[in-house]
């Protein structure tokens, strides 16, 4: 079933009424399109919304280093996930909180997070355990892994194919298998854009639980 971006985020904020800070999950694997329909939804309320990437919270190498193979998310630093965004923004405080620079490998600049409105989190890792409760809402978008791989290699290069294949896509397999995020989102959506879909403002919703969404 196909609804329009701004359908989702109208029904979204019903599923939530009463809620003064709407915490948001936008999970799924690498390329899936989670960052482009967490922006689409930003474009239908611009003012009332906060886009806060998973990415921005990856470790730098020096802590990567101690970090073993089987630490489901190992890489990007939860607890920092939790203790500056999901904490106080789930008790309706405002928050600030450190961005990672991938290039520069550090943590770089503040940036503010103002309380009482709209906030995605969105990236993989964002329906981690640890992290699931304190969202209003979730959701999953799905897309196979070759064409994930290669929106991967498009954006970042076919240099960085070797950390597609060998190490990002590999982990988050195994964060599917051992805490399968999908069986928590409130939907699973296409996010293939074999019609471009999502750059067209609608989604197609390939599963939904039974209170999600009037769809």
């Amino acid at each position: 079933m196909t609804i329009s971006i701004r359908d989702l985020y109208q029904d979204i904020l019903i599923q939530t009424a009463g809620q003064e800070t709407v915490l948001i999950a936008i999970d799924g694997g690498g390329g899936a399109g989670k960052s482009t329909l967490a922006q689409k939804l930003k474009e239908v309320d611009a003012e009332n919304v906060s886009i806060i990437h998973m990415d921005d919270f990856y470790k730098p190498s020096e802590q990567r280093k101690h970090v073993s193979e089987s630490e489901i998310g190992g890489n990007w630093d939860c607890e920092r996930v939790k203790a500056q965004v999901l904490v106080p923004l789930s008790t309706n405080q405002p928050t600030i909180y450190q961005r990672y620079d991938w290039v520069e490998d550090k943590l770089a600049e503040f940036h503010d997070v103002p309380s009482g409105h709209v906030v995605i989190v969105e990236g993989c890792y964002s329906l981690l355990f640890s992290l699931r409760p304190f969202y209003q809402f979730k959701i999953w978008v799905q897309s196979p892994r070759e064409v994930r791989l290669s929106r991967g290699i498009d954006r970042d290069g076919e240099e960085q194919r070797h950390l597609w294949e060998n190490l990002w896509m590999p982990a988050e397999e195994r964060y599917i298998k051992a805490q399968n995020p999908m069986e928590a989102a409130n939907l699973i959506i296409d996010g293939t854009g074999k019609t471009s879909v999502i750059e067209n403002y609608e989604v197609t919703v390939l599963k939904k639980n039974d209170d999600a969404l009037d769809v």
